[in-house]
């Protein structure tokens, strides 16, 4: 199967050798990040330095002044982590190493964007607000959204694009030093406390028949037990509905769906319009809509039918493509994402097996993250696997 491995600018600009290093795993591809969230990143091979503090959420080129002018919300651009066209610099070496070059863009996922503008955030049913989650109901976000996906995503040389956190953030989220483990919220907690109720948001569910104020008490009712650890709270959408009733589970799961369908929707389309012919648009997907997060939760035929294809999380196992697999055509992309740093839960050594095995699942294609992040003895796993 192709195979694209994920790289950061910094993991190749002031590195001779790196192009070429990546290029000599197999891959035929690298997924260049492009627009990128606040991160501390290990570069265990570079000949300048070994960690890299991306300070905030920042596009990784300069952005079209004449685009942004005048408008409150616009990308960041980044700091010295990744100065310049930082972007373009590293996808002319990657080229030049005869590897084809996507972007990686992550869109709703900014710290920065929260803390200078908290309006932004979500908020959730107690009031506290999730800075690096904004609110992807609101319109000046979704606006902000679909042209940064536009921008970021065709830069000078890119044949594809991978589009990042396309959908809602929510709660679960690995901040810095996060404390958030104490009491087991599972997938049923996680999206009640998910559920955002900025003054947009509020009138969605008050379009769905809800009133909002009396939503966030069933809410906060809701919780209460789990709080206490006197009840669990998984089970699925059962576990939503269960804990707060099925017809305000539903009506909120309509609003947020439509929400982040029709972003999706104008995103991809933002995208094709600036893109030259034959340019891949994926989005990085989870095929439960109600799921929050990078990968954002989607209906598969939907998605599917917007977009060329998806890349879905397959560490531990390839359960998750099944849906797609059911709901593809004919020339769908279904690309397997593959960890293969040991540290961060990766199995290089068995990469040969697990592609198979997400192959015969439906994968067209591999996905591996991430070439800069790992180790010489995890990337000498990644060569075996795919030789």
């Amino acid at each position: 199967m192709r195979a694209s491995a994920f790289v950061y600018p910094w993991d190749v600009n002031g590195d001779p050798g790196a192009a070429g290093f990546v290029a000599g795993l197999g891959v035929d591809q690298v997924t260049l990040a492009s627009a990128y969230h606040s991160t501390r990143a290990l570069t265990p091979r570079h000949p300048r330095h070994r960690v890299v503090t991306a300070e905030h959420a920042a596009v990784l080129y300069p952005p079209d002044a004449t685009r942004w002018e005048g408008r409150e919300l616009r990308p960041y651009e980044a700091g010295d982590w990744a100065p310049g066209d930082a972007w373009g610099e590293a996808a002319e070496t990657l080229a030049a190493a005869g590897l084809e070059v996507h972007t990686w863009v992550v869109l709703a996922h900014n710290s920065r964007l929260g803390a200078e503008h908290p309006h932004t955030s979500v908020v959730n049913a107690y009031g506290d607000r999730y800075p690096w989650a904004p609110c992807i109901a609101q319109p000046a976000t979704r606006a902000y959204l679909t042209d940064l996906a536009a921008e970021a995503a065709v830069r000078p040389g890119a044949r594809g694009t991978e589009l990042e956190s396309l959908g809602w953030y929510g709660l679960a989220h690995l901040h810095a030093h996060d404390k958030t483990a104490g009491v087991p919220l599972g997938d049923a907690g996680h999206y009640l406390m998910s559920l955002c109720f900025c003054p947009t948001c509020r009138s969605g569910y008050d379009a769905q028949g809800l009133d909002p104020d009396a939503l966030a008490a069933a809410v906060r009712a809701a919780l209460e037990p789990v709080w206490q650890g006197a009840a669990p709270s998984d089970g699925g959408w059962a576990g939503v509905e269960k804990l707060l009733g099925e017809t305000r589970a539903n009506a909120t799961r309509t609003w947020r769906d439509m929400t982040a369908r029709t972003l999706q929707e104008a995103a991809v389309t933002a995208v094709r319009a600036a893109a030259p012919t034959g340019f891949q648009v994926l989005l990085h997907a989870d095929p439960v809509s109600y799921h929050c997060g990078a990968n954002a939760g989607v209906d598969p035929a939907h998605i599917l039918s917007v977009a060329d294809g998806v890349v879905v999380p397959c560490t531990g196992g390839a359960g998750l493509l099944t849906p797609f697999a059911e709901a593809a055509g004919a020339g769908s992309v279904l690309a397997a994402n593959l960890t293969v740093v040991s540290g961060m839960g990766g199995s290089p050594g068995t990469l040969a097996t697990d592609a198979a095995r997400a192959r015969a699942l439906g994968a067209t294609e591999l996905r591996l993250y991430h070439a800069g992040l790992a180790s010489d003895g995890d990337l000498e796993g990644v060569r075996v696997g795919l030789g």
